[in-house]
């Protein structure tokens, strides 16, 4: 769910928090650079050349809830 597919939104989860990248042109079809939404991306962020900038500009849809 989430993940860009089949015309569904992408939301990324990084550091606790949910992102929209649906419509952010590096997240074509929901991945970007082998990385896929739907999923918490944070280790894949922080280990970026960007790093947690890149989040800056995106919308934060909520918390990301685990139990």
């Amino acid at each position: 769910m989430y993940n860009g597919l089949d015309g569904q939104d992408a939301y990324i989860a990084v550091n606790g928090l949910i992102y929209d990248v649906t419509n952010h042109e590096d997240w074509e079809n929901g991945c970007h650079a082998g990385v896929c939404a739907g999923a918490d991306v944070t280790e894949a962020i922080m280990s970026s050349p960007h790093g947690e900038g890149v989040l800056e500009d995106l919308v934060i849809k909520g918390e990301l809830i685990t139990e």
